[in-house]
């Protein structure tokens, strides 16, 4: 386990602590009614807190502080369970800091750190596999999306928690999304509960899955598209409501790799009837570097079908939500894109409504970075009906 930093590499991260320079620091012009305001990045297995950062997969803003908060998919391997908090320091001048003010580390109901699979093995618990993080609008505790996975027998699921670490409650989704089921039913493994936001107006929690069900078809190829579902709960796991979402082929590449994937990595409420989703692919290329294809898109959910009562998509007669390119992110001005998965709205700074906030998850991998984006969301790109949550009445 990485815990152990050699002096000079400590000082080396602490000299990076407050911003590694991006590719772009000043605004970029504006592309789908965005407008970039700049990039920060943080070194590879940066040491924080007595923690190694990295595998930022979800991330939100706080209002009440003024300050975000990030949780890490880390599977309590290079440091336990964890969610950091941090001040981004952007406007109309640009994004010129990033600073890490804390790191908290999420505990079982009976109050024990989450284990690793090899402590699991010994001792039992959930080893997580945290893949989002909302702020609750009504009380600023903290919701997780778990992933699940099927070595750790454990299904995907939603954990409310404390503003302190501590599980307040747990709840899995529907007998569909179970993992490692008979063949061809059930969740694929690593394509389960990734994204998550509340519903506009406070009360309920709408949850995406990465890629299809295995009845629901086969995961995108070239050429082909898929279809997952949107999924939404009330707070206490009842299914009120669920959507097809369809996903876009894999990009046209030539690259021939089996592992590569495209699905929906986070979702975002703009209003009552419309989410915002960011839409992932990944393709090996020849040299071992992943070619990494991201857009932004917004749904439009009043003329979807409610598919919760179909057991199986393929065949079945349903309509899917309507979605819109709002931004392909290959368009901007960056030196590179790594592996997007978190997406919050922000304080409106500059021109905008609002301001959007994307983070990568770099899977520790010291060919990834962990990046920031900050974007300026104007009326431009059809999105001003959106902001923070509000408090539920």
């Amino acid at each position: 386990m990485a815990r152990s930093i050699a002096p000079l590499a400590a000082l080396a991260a602490a000299l990076l602590l407050g911003a590694c320079a991006g590719a772009q620091q000043g605004p970029a012009p504006e592309r789908g009614g965005l407008r970039l305001l700049g990039e920060q990045r943080l070194a590879w297995r940066q040491a924080f807190g007595d923690t190694v950062v990295g595998g930022l997969s979800g991330i939100d803003y706080d209002a009440r502080s003024g300050t975000w908060v990030m949780v890490s998919d880390d599977r309590s391997v290079f440091s336990p369970a964890r969610f950091y908090t941090a001040t981004l320091d952007y406007g109309s001048h640009g994004f010129t800091g990033l600073r890490l003010e804390g790191v908290t580390l999420l505990r079982q109901p009976d109050g024990s750190l989450f284990p690793d699979r090899r402590q699991q093995a010994a001792r039992g618990g959930e080893v997580p596999d945290f893949e989002s993080i909302r702020i609750d609008p009504a009380d600023g505790s903290l919701w997780i999306g778990s992933e699940g996975g099927c070595a750790v027998r454990e299904n995907p699921a939603l954990l409310h928690l404390a503003r302190d670490g501590r599980t307040l409650s747990r709840f899995e989704g529907p007998a569909m999304f179970d993992l490692c089921r008979r063949a061809g039913t059930g969740t694929r493994d690593n394509l389960a509960f990734e994204g998550l936001t509340f519903a506009r107006d406070g009360r309920s929690l709408w949850v995406s899955m990465e890629g299809p069900l295995w009845q629901d078809g086969p995961v995108p190829a070239r050429g082909q598209g898929s279809v997952t579902r949107l999924t939404q709960f009330t707070r206490a796991g009842g299914v009120l409501r669920q959507v097809a979402y369809p996903l876009d082929a894999l990009p046209d590449t030539p690259a021939e790799d089996p592992s590569a994937v495209n699905g929906v990595s986070e979702i975002l409420a703009v209003d009552d009837d419309h989410l915002l989703t960011l839409e992932r692919a990944a393709v090996r290329q020849p040299d071992g570097r992943y070619l990494m294809s991201l857009r932004l898109y917004e749904l439009d959910l009043r003329e979807a079908s409610d598919i919760q009562a179909l057991p199986a998509l393929q065949g079945a007669a349903y309509r899917p939500v309507r979605k819109r390119l709002v931004l392909d992110l290959s368009e901007l001005p960056l030196a590179r894109l790594d592996n997007l998965e978190g997406m919050a709205w922000g304080p409106r700074v500059g021109d905008g409504c609002a301001t959007l906030v994307l983070v990568s998850d770099d899977n520790f991998n010291p060919a990834q970075v962990t990046q920031l984006l900050a974007f300026d969301v104007l009326p431009a790109s059809g999105l001003c009906r959106a902001g923070a949550p509000a408090a539920p009445r």
